[in-house]
This record gives C-alpha cells, structure tokens and sequence, in this order.
C-alpha cells in the first residue's frame, strides 16, 4: 500500500477525463487519497445516483457523495460533502453521516461550519486555477487564518500541486483538494505518491 505523508482528497470532473472514468476513480482509489468526492454538478439527481452506483464500486469506503443527501441514503454512503449555501439551509443528520465536509471561502464560513457540526472543510481557492480562472487566489495567508480559526481539519484547494504542497502544510491545513490534476495525469497512483511525498 502507497504512504502519503500528506492527506488528500480527490475532487472529480468527468468532463477532464480523457479516457474511462471508472477506471480512473478505481487507480485513485487505490492510491493514497484519503477520499474521492464525486462532484458532478451538471446532473440531476437521479443522473448522480445511478453515477455514484458505479463510482461507489470503484472506490469503496473513499467515495464522498456530494451534496446529494438522498444519494448517500440510497447507496449507503456515510460521507457527504456541501456546499455552504446548501449546508447552512438543511439539517444533516449528524448520527448517519460519518464524515461531513463543507466548502468555505471565508474564516467565518469555516467557523459556521463548524458550528453546524462539519468534521472537516476544504477552503479555497489558495493558489491561480483554470477552474476559478479571472478570479484572484486567496493565498496561505488566507489558510493560516482559516486554520487557526478551528479545530476540525482544513484542506486546501484550488492550484495545488507539488511545487506547493509544502506551502500548503506550512500554513497549517491537514492536507489539500486535488481535481484537474487527478482527473488528466497518465498514472493516477504516481501521481498521488509524488504529490502526498
């Protein structure tokens, strides 16, 4: 088994896989990632379930489900991941769901959740991404203060690779969020190790 001296958490976006996607989450999941959050924001629903039926075979027990709540109660999922305008407006059932995740973009977004009993956030976006292209990164000096604001793990995202995952740790944060990276690399267990290293 691959050892990441550094947690982290595959974001999915099929729309950057270039070859089969099932296959591709089954090499992340047997690499070192933590989690795999399955964030396909352009299905309905029903769409997503019938996707996370299949992902949930190709990763197992590292699938997060995104925002979908009753995805995670029909596939027996017990890790959810929200967006803060969704968490803030729902009640999540604390006693089903093992891990809950939140993204943030602000201290007092971290804070908020917290206080609505998240077991981890992600926030970002620290460093320049295609994925929030025109939009200025917030930096590690953004992630100190998030990191220091709670106590629950922080997991930085947006630009992160291995010319900066030290920066990431230095600034506090457990580990980091990795999509577009994960999604188009020609060997998805390589390049988890060389980036958790």
């Amino acid at each position: 088994m691959i050892i990441c001296m550094s947690e982290i958490i595959c974001v999915t976006n099929r729309a950057l896989c270039r070859d089969d996607f099932f296959r591709r989450l089954e090499e992340i999941a047997q690499s070192c990632v933590k989690g795999v959050i399955l964030r396909e924001k352009d299905l309905t629903e029903e769409e997503y379930i019938l996707l996370a039926k299949e992902a949930k075979k190709a990763c197992g027990e590292k699938l997060i489900i995104h925002t979908h709540e009753e995805a995670a109660r029909r596939l027996g999922i017990k890790k959810i991941h929200m967006p803060m305008n969704v968490l803030e407006n729902m009640r999540i059932d604390k006693t089903y769901f093992d891990e809950i995740g939140a993204s943030c973009h602000s201290v007092k977004e971290a804070e908020k959740a917290q206080e609505l009993g998240c077991t981890y956030i992600t926030a970002g976006h620290i460093f320049a991404t295609d994925c929030k292209r025109g939009l200025p990164p917030r930096g590690t000096g953004f992630l100190k203060e998030v990191c220091e604001a709670v106590h629950i793990p922080v997991y930085a995202i947006g630009g992160i690779g291995k010319e900066n995952m030290q920066l990431v740790k230095e600034a506090g944060a457990k580990g980091a969020c990795v999509m577009s990276g994960g999604m188009v690399c020609e060997n998805a267990k390589k390049y988890f190790e060389d980036l958790g290293r």
